[in-house]
């Protein structure tokens, strides 16, 4: 065996408490919403993306629960600034006691016809 490759283990304090993690996620979920601060954005939907990525400390929590909790929110109706959508999601998510950390990314699909616009937040508890 090549000694520049074997492997090195270092022994782990027993006073250090194991931190269980899990993550969820959702990826890439395309849906109509009323959104945007102008006129036209409040008459007609737009497509939006959706990314939603969820640190649970107790497992249980599924992709479809972080669906569910997006459409809750959007079912709610117009919202002026997807900044305040991404507020929400996480905020609805944070709600779950097995949640720790949300990350959510909203972007619009249709402003250009070469680029997303969006934005990114994480929020913990």
């Amino acid at each position: 065996m090549n000694k520049l490759f074997a492997t090195v283990t270092a022994p782990v304090p027993r006073s250090a408490p194991a931190t269980v993690s899990h993550r969820v996620f959702v990826r890439d979920l395309v849906l109509e919403a009323l959104v945007g601060l102008y006129e036209h954005e409040r008459a007609k939907a737009q497509r939006i993306r959706i990314n939603l990525d969820l640190d649970v400390a107790i497992p249980g929590l599924t992709g479809e629960d972080g669906v569910r909790a997006i459409r809750a929110v959007l079912d709610q109706g117009h919202v002026t600034l997807i900044e305040t959508l991404a507020e929400r999601i996480a905020e609805r998510c944070l709600q779950d006691a097995r949640v720790r950390t949300a990350t959510v990314r909203v972007e619009k699909l249709d402003v250009f016809p070469d680029a997303t616009v969006g934005v990114e937040i994480e929020r913990s508890r």
